[in-house]
């Protein structure tokens, strides 16, 4: 979850509780505000008014009637808008007349048996009423629009409340999302290039336009980053001087080594040009074909060392290979006993042929050299995981620790038939292969080596 996330979260949490609260009082504050204004009593009283209004109306209509009928009332002329009594199913009708409607009138048409001596053919009888029944309907409709115009009121006060509530809120959270968002921001690209810088990035930089503790934060690290990369260039410098440096030397003294036989075999044929011997030349020039032919092999480990061989990987039976290598080597080191074993069902391997081969002669050569005479060699191929080992065990000294620590890296050998290159080359084509090359602990009190190559079932 982002800084930026995270600090809106805050603020919700932070204000929801006290937001609900102020707004749950203020509403109620409100509701008991407006519930003491004479809205909820001009109500009643309207519907009251239209009650007593109703039955009073109705009373009257009954007295009249009772009158009219017996005969206690004198009939008056009936009104000239008659005709749609007339011609009406209605056998009577009350009418409001007067000014306000404060007198009633009844009208009655002749019923079956009743002969009535009106001309019109409808009588009528009238009686003046105590209240104005025109006024106080209007005054009824009058109480209900402002009653309605007041719960308008009410109903907007809240909905104005809430809105404003709610949009104050809202506008305060789009508020610290921006401000979380400008903050969280340079922290993000910040982590991003330490993440970038851990993973061995020195030239990235974070573009720094703030003045602030993060600004401050971002210039320490571009700071930092510039010093790391610099220290980093020089180190990799020293280093690589440093090494050349030690592989001129070594290299040096091997090829002095190589010539100072050859100078001094030279000035003593010079020395003996007057004495023709025979034995002495041909000893002399084998003593030079060997010295040329040992910096030839040097030339040649460090060609190879640096060359970067075609790769053809195929199905290899490990098996076989190993028993090639080893009958191949018998013949050059016969006075070394070598024991091959074999896991069942080992699966073959997918892997460059030649240059396993050349993996599997510099390791049984090194284990030749180092067992001696009477020594012993135990080589093994065997399914490791999703990967094919082979190892190879030799009876020797073993290797201290000084070569443990450099044993994979290229040098050069003191030793008469060594380059110093053969474990390098050896590693760079298990690598090429898909695999590599381990020290393990030798099995024989010697030496031990893992050769890791991809397995065939598993491509």
């Amino acid at each position: 979850m982002s800084l930026r996330t995270r600090l809106a979260l805050v603020f919700i949490a932070a204000t929801l509780v006290p937001l609900g609260a102020t707004v749950w009082l203020t509403t109620l504050l409100l509701d008991s505000s407006l519930r003491l204004s004479p809205v909820n009593q001009l109500s009643e009283l309207s519907f009251s008014l239209q009650k007593t209004g109703h039955e009073y109306y109705r009373q009257a209509c009954l007295q009249l009637k009772a009158d009219a009928l017996a005969g206690r009332l004198t009939p008056v002329p009936p009104p000239k808008s008659v005709d749609e009594f007339l011609a009406s199913t209605d056998t009577e009708r009350f009418l409001l007349s007067g000014t306000g409607g404060n007198r009633l009138l009844y009208l009655l048409k002749a019923p079956s048996g009743v002969t009535l001596k009106a001309p019109s053919g409808v009588t009528a009888w009238e009686r003046p009423l105590d209240v104005p029944m025109h006024d106080v309907g209007r005054q009824y409709r009058e109480a209900r629009l402002t009653v309605a115009s007041l719960q308008r009121l009410r109903r907007g006060v809240f909905l104005t409340w809430g809105s404003l509530a709610a949009t104050i809120w809202l506008v305060a959270l789009a508020l610290v999302w921006l401000v979380a968002t400008r903050f969280s921001r340079p922290i993000v690209r910040l982590t991003e290039a330490l993440r970038n810088l851990a993973d061995g990035n020195f030239r990235i930089r974070v573009p720094n336009e703030r003045t602030d503790e993060i600004g401050l934060a971002t210039e320490a690290f571009n700071r930092t980053a510039a010093q790391l990369e610099h220290s980093r260039d020089r180190l990799v410098n020293l280093t690589q001087l440093a090494s050349w440096e030690v592989l001129a030397r070594k290299t040096a003294h091997e090829v002095k080594n190589s010539l100072t036989p050859i100078r001094l075999t030279v000035e003593e044929m010079v020395a003996r040009g007057h004495e023709p011997d025979r034995a002495f030349l041909e000893q002399a020039a084998g003593i030079v074909v060997d010295e040329i032919e040992s910096l030839e092999r040097r030339i040649r480990a460090f060609s190879e060392f640096s060359s970067e061989p075609p790769i053809c990987p195929e199905h290899l039976d490990l098996h076989a290979i190993v028993e090639e290598r080893v009958a191949f080597l018998k013949s050059a080191h016969p006075e070394v006993r070598y024991v091959i074993e074999v896991a069942e069902n080992a699966p073959t391997a997918l892997a460059d042929q030649d240059l396993v081969k050349g993996i599997l002669v510099n390791l049984l050569e090194n284990a030749a050299e180092a067992a001696g005479e009477g020594g012993r060699i135990l080589a093994r191929v065997r399914p490791m995981e999703d990967r094919i080992a082979i190892e190879v065990h030799d009876s020797g000294p073993g290797l201290s620790d000084l070569a443990r620590t450099s044993l994979f890296q290229p040098t050069i050998s003191f030793k008469k038939r060594g380059m110093g290159l053969g474990l390098s080359i050896a590693r760079k084509s298990a690598l090429l292969s898909g695999g590599d090359i381990l020290l393990i602990a030798g099995e024989l009190g010697g030496a031990g080596f893992r050769v890791l190559l991809p397995s065939a079932a598993t491509r």
